[in-house]
């Protein structure tokens, strides 16, 4: 994918992100992020891409960045209040750090507008410690918002971005378990119509609760949780590392959330 045609993507992804279904979208998954990143602990974690949503807000992890592609701040003018403050940009399937160096990635949709998921993958892989986790969001194409996306296709009248791929769970977690990670949770939401307005999704309200009592894998969004499992490895003492260690390959930083230095031993 040339340069030119991702930063195009990544504009229109952040302007469909600003609409009030968008809006509704990233406050799901932002409260759901910071609710499970909060009870991970470790010395380093990372959010790639969607600068829109702060995953790491309540993290107690003290080293924390978020990264994305091309863009030192987020592509319009108009941000989303409390976005995240980018700390490095990179290729998104070339992570510049050192194998087993972080114990969280957030990965909010990267999969759904990339190149090579597989490689995102297989990167988040090798630089997780043993036992890190990942949390990963995406759309599901087993709801109103996947039909939806799938008649524009047909129609030309998309509600999503045109160039969004939906990958279902169950496909996730074929990937994930083919590099022995495990499955740790899995939470669906987002179950209101694919409605534009903020009129309609206020009248729509009531299917939040709807759909999480009866249709409960039916919801627009899915948000999965899993655990690095090394075979023949036990952990005994959850602090097996008393201090962290060199985490990046190159040094592309121009600042990080916690604003502390990330070699600095404890």
């Amino acid at each position: 994918m040339k340069a030119s045609e991702a930063k195009i993507k990544i504009q229109i992804m952040h302007d469909w992100l600003m609409t009030p279904v968008g809006r509704y979208m990233l406050e799901w998954e932002e409260n759901l992020f910071q609710t499970l990143s909060a009870d991970i602990f470790g010395f380093n974690a990372l959010q790639i891409g969607f600068s829109e949503i702060n995953a790491l807000k309540d993290s107690r992890i003290k080293n924390r960045w978020v990264s994305n592609q091309f863009f030192p701040e987020p592509p319009s003018s108009n941000a989303t209040d409390g976005a995240a403050k980018l700390s490095l940009i990179h290729d998104i399937d070339r992570l510049p750090f050192a194998s087993e160096s972080i114990d969280l990635i957030i990965l909010p949709h990267a999969f759904e507008f990339a190149e090579n998921p597989h490689m995102i993958l297989r990167e988040v892989d090798r630089v997780l410690i043993p036992e890190g986790q990942v949390i990963i969001s995406g759309f599901n194409p087993a709801s109103l918002w996947g039909l939806r996306q799938s008649i524009g296709k047909l129609t030309g009248a998309y509600f999503l971005p045109s160039y969004a791929e939906f990958i279902g769970l169950p496909r996730l977690k074929d990937w994930l378990k083919l590099l022995n990670f495990e499955i740790n949770r899995g939470h669906f939401g987002c179950y209101r119509p694919p409605c534009r307005t903020r009129h309609w999704l206020k009248r729509f309200a009531f299917m939040e609760k709807a759909g999480n009592r009866w249709w409960p894998f039916l919801g627009g969004v899915y948000l999965i949780q899993a655990i690095k499992r090394i075979h023949g490895v036990h952990l005994i003492d959850a602090a097996f590392r008393k201090r962290p260690r060199q985490i990046f390959q190159t040094i592309p930083v121009n600042h990080k959330t916690s604003g502390e230095n990330p070699d600095q031993t404890s």
